[in-house]
């Protein structure tokens, strides 16, 4: 049996414990101008070091991972330094190697969550009375603080307030809102922030050439974005990636956090533009026979929508996106697929999807399917959401026809005479005249469509049983279920022209588009309604005077 010697047992010891520390605690800062991203803290709290003129209590706030423990540490090291360098700790006399090795008894480092008793704080009441055994002050750093006790905040108050010369609190909280407000009038108060991703990713950068880790670029972007501005969080991705291989790509970070990337997201909101329901079906299936987490897709999904909106709602975009130049263009590609309606509608179904799959994660398909059916089709929603999108829909589908001319010169004019369409044209002038109407035929398998005038009202016949005929142009086109099921239809006695008659310009609008005027013509022939393809008019009810007097007419198929 071997002995080793005190100097080689502690160095075998220091050994092993280096080669198990955490990159974030390994890169952990050494001094106030090593913090990353929080510079409005760490300049103040680096002057008061330097000039002597340090509170009796700090409050730091703010997300997981931004530097407030690290900051609290180098605060403390700060004030028992020996041989300071303007604010900062040097790092190499014995007050400031006892607290980085975590030997000094005068730094008590307390976790609230797991001590929340007003025993605790107790015990603190009676330990400050006495001066510090080997360093200049004893500092208490209360890690999440909002956790304590209401006595435990009662009992901490007066020391709090008055502590003697030689002790100094640190508290850290990621809930400053739950902490009493005679707590936080105590304490001098520093507010940290979500780090930037491109400062993360320049830290990232540096950690992986000093491990002799090859990070791409881009990879370091996602696991930067992913990390949602925690530092710490940012390491340990990056550690967890390069745990089987040095070489760190985006395919391999992708693989390794269970993201689908901006592709994927990109490929949903195309299949919910086109109502592809298969594309919508066989995404998920790809992503949950991939083993996949479906709250993490939706989450990038909320993240994509939320991008989308972004770009939408504001010109000067590039401060709120974390984005590639090539990613960003993919975004504004899917931006233009939705009206700001349609995205906000979205976004709440997205919502309340990933709070569903929180509920009851059993049901996580299931719900993810009818979330993205309910977003591909807004009638299957009867939400306010859904119908301000549906309303937003048709009010580009208007803005859109007037600016190419289609309401002005659909058919009808606004006045209280009617006049009568062109046939089977959008956007275009209507047929003057018959010979003109004749030359236009002469290149088309469509009868020639004869002026109204030159057909007496005498000679129309209004066609009752439409059941069918119905049925086979709504299946085809749904939009126009509601304009079709109230207008009046009615035959000339030559056979040859079908007119509908509809309540409304918006309607006559609606309906007098190629793709629908096609299958009104195939289903009035296949339903039996004319023997031949009709020539079909879309006419409205602008005046008592020009509805057709059906009284004496004889009704077909009834």
């Amino acid at each position: 049996m071997v002995l080793l010697s005190g100097e080689s047992l502690l160095k075998r010891q220091e050994a092993i414990f280096t080669e198990h520390l955490a990159l974030y605690r390994k890169y952990r800062p050494k001094s106030f101008d090593d913090v990353y991203g929080q510079e409005h803290v760490t300049s103040v709290l680096k002057y008061e070091s330097a000039e002597n003129k340090l509170s009796h209590a700090y409050l730091f706030c703010g997300p997981r991972g931004t530097g407030k423990t690290t900051c609290a540490k180098l605060l403390a090291k700060a004030v028992n330094c020996e041989s300071p360098v303007n604010g900062d700790p040097c790092g190499k006399c014995p007050s400031c190697l006892s607290i980085e090795n975590e030997s000094a008894t005068d730094v008590v480092e307390m976790d609230a969550a797991s001590n929340t008793g007003v025993d605790y704080i107790r015990d603190i009441k009676d330990e400050v009375a006495y001066t510090p055994a080997a360093l200049k002050k004893r500092v208490y750093i209360i890690d999440e603080v909002h956790m304590l006790s209401i006595g435990a905040f009662n009992a901490l108050l007066k020391t709090l307030e008055e502590p003697p010369q030689h002790v100094l609190f640190i508290l850290a909280t990621t809930e400053q809102h739950k902490l009493p407000a005679t707590v936080i009038s105590r304490c001098q108060r520093f507010d940290f922030r979500r780090i930037p991703s491109s400062v993360i990713t320049d830290r990232l950068v540096f950690i992986a050439k000093a491990e002799g880790i090859e990070l791409d670029s881009d990879a370091a972007q996602m696991i930067a974005k992913q990390s949602s501005g925690g530092m710490r969080d940012a390491i340990n991705l990056m550690e967890l990636c390069a745990g089987s291989c040095t070489h760190i790509d985006l395919s391999g970070v992708k693989e390794v956090l269970g993201i689908s990337g901006i592709d994927a997201s990109f490929s949903i909101a195309s299949a919910i533009k086109n109502n592809d329901y298969r594309a919508i079906f066989s995404t998920v299936d790809g992503i949950v026979s991939s083993s996949k987490d479906l709250l993490v897709f939706f989450s990038e999904l909320i993240s994509f929508w939320r991008d989308m909106t972004v770009i939408k709602y504001s010109s000067e975009n590039e401060p709120y996106l974390e984005l590639t130049a090539s990613e960003k263009d993919t975004v504004r590609k899917a931006s233009s697929y939705f009206t700001q309606e349609e995205l906000l509608y979205h976004t709440e179904l997205l919502e309340s999807a990933v709070a569903e799959m929180y509920r009851l994660p059993q049901i996580k398909r299931f719900t993810a399917e009818m979330t993205l059916l309910k977003m591909s089709d807004k009638k299957l929603s009867v939400t306010n959401e859904s119908l301000i999108a549906r309303i937003s829909a048709l009010e580009d589908k208007l803005s859109i026809l007037a600016s190419s001319g289609g309401i002005s010169k659909v058919g009808y004019e606004t006045g209280s005479t009617r006049t009568d369409p062109a046939v089977n044209t959008v956007g275009e002038d209507p047929v003057s005249s018959a010979s003109e109407a004749e030359a236009k035929s002469a290149d088309s398998d469509d009868p020639p469509s004869a002026p109204y005038d030159s057909v007496p009202e005498t000679e129309k016949k209004k066609i009752i049983d439409v059941g069918e005929f119905l049925s086979k142009v709504t299946d085809a086109h749904p939009s126009t279920v509601a304009f079709l099921k109230d207008a009046e239809y009615f035959s000339c006695e030559n056979g040859k022209q079908f007119d509908i008659y509809v309540k409304n310009e918006f309607m006559a609008s609606m309906i007098n588009r190629p793709d629908v005027i096609k299958t009104v013509r195939e289903a009035a022939l296949t339903t039996g309604l004319f023997s031949e393809l009709p020539v079909v008019q879309i006419k409205t009810f602008v005046t008592n005077d020009n509805i057709p007097d059906i009284s004496d007419l004889g009704d077909i198929g009834n």
